[in-house]
């Protein structure tokens, strides 16, 4: 981390008086009134080339932003400027909602981590849609994470994730069907092979379509849902979302550990790349993985490449070490590839 970021990290943390989304907000506010210049200066100075192909679309650089931190996609131009090789927005629901109450997002420090409920908070696939098509193609490939409504029954969630996705298709480089974020009632049901073999029947067959997967399944019940996802032609598989887990968190972080919600970050790591070894070993390679959970240096994403991961994506590790970690990330793919071209 660079002490220029250090410091603005530092000033970000206090605002609000330390209310992680207060700051959250402030900065998606700032980062979408970026002129073209300051986009283009930017973007000289994080944008990596590193190219790779996973299912069937092509990346520049396959260090991605992962779901949650713009879920409207409010900040779209600016995360290609700031050197991200793919953006997902979302999770986006059928209907607006305002998610759980606040407070709802918290920062652990000293582990490095951050735990949130947010709830799905959301303006509504509609509005995404209208933004999207306001704002027209993006540099790099854009994912759009599915969510259920919470207001919908999981009885009805195949028709509330097919309302979502008819809007959204036509602007997705692929789909992520999130069936696996702690914090919307039932909705980690939705892993279930009756019930995820129902919601990809009538969502494949588009935009390739990747099933978002919890680092608190048993390895039997995730090979049961990759089968299901080899079975109807899911494109892939996001491993991982949040955990419910409290390991190896600092003490001094003990106090807000005991805040309800889905925890991320440096104590996520090794079950991140536990899951996405087995992904990938389960599967052999049939579903590409993108790896997500607990990446705060090269090596966290190494690893996760290591385990077989095609893709990486940050979030927490974005918000404790800054743009620099993306462009990091993005280098150390790209020695590495060109390694595995020197061996050839």
């Amino acid at each position: 981390m660079s002490y220029a970021y250090a410091l603005a990290r530092s000033a970000l943390f206090r605002i609000g008086g330390g209310d992680a989304e207060a700051a959250h907000e402030w900065t998606l506010r700032r980062l979408s009134r970026l002129s073209p210049r300051v986009l283009g200066i930017l973007r000289r100075r994080y944008a990596t080339s590193a190219p790779v192909r996973a299912f069937g679309v092509d990346f520049p650089n396959p260090v991605g932003l992962a779901a949650g931190m713009d879920k409207n996609g409010l900040a779209l131009p600016a995360w290609p400027a700031l050197g991200f090789g793919f953006v997902e927005v979302g999770t986006v629901t059928a209907y607006a909602q305002p998610g759980n109450p606040r407070p709802r997002l918290f920062r652990l420090r000293e582990s490095e981590a951050v735990i949130n409920r947010m709830g799905f908070n959301n303006l509504g696939a509609a509005a995404l849609a209208a933004r999207l098509k306001e704002l027209g193609p993006l540099p790099v490939p854009l994912g759009i994470s599915l969510g259920k409504s919470k207001a919908t029954p999981l009885g009805e969630a195949v028709a509330d994730y097919h309302a979502s996705y008819d809007l959204l298709r036509e602007h997705a480089s692929y789909v992520a069907v999130n069936v696996s974020s702690p914090n919307t009632p039932g909705l980690r049901s939705l892993q279930d092979r009756e019930h995820l073999d129902a919601l990809l029947e009538v969502l494949v067959g588009g935009p390739p379509v990747l099933v978002k997967i919890a680092p608190d399944l048993t390895e039997p019940a995730i090979a049961e849902l990759l089968q299901v996802c080899v079975d109807r032609g899911a494109a892939g598989v996001i491993a991982t979302n949040t955990t419910l887990s409290r390991d190896g968190l600092a003490a001094a972080d003990s106090a807000t550990a005991a805040e309800a919600g889905g925890l991320s970050g440096r104590p996520l790591t090794g079950r991140a790349r536990d899951v996405v070894a087995f992904v990938c070993g389960e599967t052999g390679g049939r579903l590409p993985v993108i790896g997500v959970g607990g990446i705060l240096d090269p090596d966290d994403a190494a690893r996760l490449f290591d385990a077989g991961a095609s893709l990486v994506q940050l979030y927490t590790g974005f918000i404790y070490r800054g743009p620099a970690l993306v462009r990091s990330v993005a280098r150390t793919a790209r020695s590495r590839s060109a390694r595995a071209v020197g061996v050839r």
